[in-house]
């Protein structure tokens, strides 16, 4: 039997809770609105989970044309999926400078109560550009406020074989990928330079080095030690800790969870 596409995320709001569909839809950038709102403090740097735990309890949902977003004690509030338009703004994440928007004075005053700073809520339009790193894709391919790539590939196997060196297992949440294998060996992924799925093609790129978000509790918020601690003694290269693979389709379609999983070509 071939590997599976077990199940597919997508995180509309950067850093906050996603969702899992049983199918959904691939545009130039990933998944469709996968990362096109990030949360951005008055100079416009980008806010994550890094600084802001609490991010973790924020949920998204789509009910079109709005995105819905919930936060204990705090009603829930419904946003234009795809704004018209709002205060432009240039808005940083890592670095990059990105034209965006923040449509939504009422989202801006719900997260600011929600998280008890000032802060606001970026919408990324389709004329903004941010291009993939120049060293991994082509120049005219564009990413949205992820991280730094349209998907995050992980296989069940590598997080099964994490949890038999922990203590208490970890969900796959921690790692917030968009696209989780079945069927595989550990680290299956870290040999695939390119699989099949359906018609798209995506090409792995780059390993996922990890950060203090995975360390946090997605329900409660809570940060501790793992799975960093643990993984840091056998997933640790140049002194960064490698989990998931980092990738880039090669076309628009759509994606569902059953799909074979072709390996095309490994390392």
């Amino acid at each position: 039997m071939p590997p599976l596409l077990a199940s597919l995320h997508v995180y509309p709001l950067k850093g906050a809770g996603g969702f899992s569909p049983a199918a959904w839809e691939v545009d130039d950038r990933g998944f469709r609105h996968d990362r096109r709102w990030m949360l951005v403090d008055p100079a416009g740097d980008f806010i994550s989970q890094r600084e802001e735990p609490r991010l973790a309890l924020v949920r998204t949902r789509i009910e079109a044309p709005h995105l819905v977003l919930e936060a204990p004690e705090m009603p829930p509030i419904r946003l234009a999926l795809a704004p018209m338009g709002g205060r432009a703004m240039v808005v940083q994440v890592w670095g990059e400078r990105v034209e965006g928007w923040l449509p939504d004075t009422k989202a801006d005053q719900w997260i600011s109560e929600y998280l008890a700073r000032p802060c606001g809520v970026a919408y990324m339009p389709d004329e903004a550009s941010r291009p993939i790193d120049p060293e991994y894709a082509a120049p005219w391919r564009e990413v949205s406020f992820t991280d730094g790539f349209p998907f995050l590939v992980i296989s069940q196997a590598s997080l099964d074989d994490l949890n038999h060196r922990l203590s208490a297992p970890l969900p796959m949440n921690r790692f917030r990928p968009n696209l989780v294998i079945a069927g595989t060996a550990p680290f299956a992924e870290d040999r695939w330079r390119r699989i099949r799925m359906g018609h798209l093609h995506l090409e792995l790129v780059k390993p996922c080095a990890r950060c203090v978000v995975t360390t946090t509790d997605q329900a409660t918020a809570a940060r501790g030690h793992e799975p960093l601690r643990t993984l840091a003694t056998y997933r640790q290269v140049d002194g960064k800790v490698l989990f998931g693979q980092n990738a880039i389709h090669d076309a628009t379609g759509r994606l569902a969870a059953g799909e074979a999983v072709e390996v095309l070509e490994e390392r």
